[in-house]
């Protein structure tokens, strides 16, 4: 394992799982430093001296603030992850791990659960395609730089995040933290949700992929864009009733048939239990409790 690693993006939903499991690790956040200017991320990296990077920094938010906000994600992302490659080539930075999302992969396959290889087989889905193609980039550039410099340079591309820590903002939230709040906020009514209930998500609880990374920084070393999913794959609307239960909520779901957003996008999770042996992702049900727990707590 390298010696001294720096995470970027280490003070989000992600890192901050990450610092319980990895507190040796070193830390940048958004507070520390813009990404977006070479400038800054060069001098960080010639500070710090890392022997590994691991990039989880980027412009993330729901389906409604990537239509609204196409252009701004797509530039920020892009900026961020080839200021990163390029900044850790010539900082002489010899592991470099970053994370993609499955949003980067076709609107539509014909065939599920999607694989590392359908990556290039279509368009991204036309409601966060910025964000879908920015990521999509970012696995070219890293086998680019692979390829022509000789670097151990990789991606991995987890499923929609959830976890203690998240973002419960009204405006720019998840659906998961979306979900939880509407549902704490109303015992009775109505709640109502985006879409028809009727697509489908692979929801990995954060601390999980905390405990993977480690894995895969150490394991993956290939040009592959690792997929890193749970088994699990619910409906919106199953997912939502599973929400409600926990909250201990009676209010009945509405959904209002706006934003739809891609029908499946789950993701075949062999090629990362194959590096990672005897791995257990925690139960939806069981990390929504865990979630709303953290959730309450922090309201008091």
């Amino acid at each position: 394992m390298s010696k001294r690693v720096l995470v970027l993006g280490g003070t989000g939903l992600v890192g901050k799982a990450l610092q319980k499991h990895k507190p040796n690790w070193e830390y940048f956040g958004s507070t520390m430093g813009d990404l977006r200017n070479f400038k800054e991320v060069i001098e960080m990296l010639k500070f710090v001296k890392p022997d590994a990077v691991i990039n989880l920094a980027g412009k993330v938010g729901g389906i409604r603030q990537n239509i609204m906000r196409q252009g701004e994600f797509l530039y920020d992302n892009c900026m961020i992850g080839m200021n990163v490659l390029e900044a850790c080539r010539q900082a002489k930075v010899g592991r470099l791990l970053t994370a993609l999302s499955t949003c980067a992969w076709p609107d539509k396959l014909k065939s599920y659960p999607m694989t590392e290889s359908d990556l290039h087989s279509g368009p991204p889905t036309p409601t966060n395609i910025s964000y879908g193609y920015s990521k999509r980039l970012l696995h070219v550039a890293s086998c680019a730089y692979r390829d022509q410099y000789d670097l151990n340079y990789s991606t991995f591309a987890p499923s929609n995040i959830y976890g203690p820590g998240d973002n419960f903002d009204e405006l720019t939230s998840h659906f998961i933290p979306a979900c939880i709040r509407k549902f704490h906020r109303s015992s009775s009514g109505k709640v109502e949700l985006w879409g028809t209930g009727k697509p489908k998500r692979q929801q990995l609880f954060v601390d999980d992929l905390a405990k993977a990374i480690p894995i895969i920084l150490k394991r993956h070393n290939t040009d592959a864009p690792l997929i890193v999913a749970p088994d699990e794959n619910l409906s919106i609307s199953e997912m939502a009733e599973v929400v409600k239960l926990v909250t201990g909520s009676c209010a009945e779901i509405e959904y209002n048939n706006q934003m739809e957003g891609q029908q499946r996008k789950d993701g075949c999770n062999e090629m990362f239990k194959s590096i990672a042996k005897d791995f257990k992702f925690t139960p939806f049900k069981r990390g929504i409790e865990i979630t709303y727990e953290w959730f309450k707590e922090s309201k008091t």
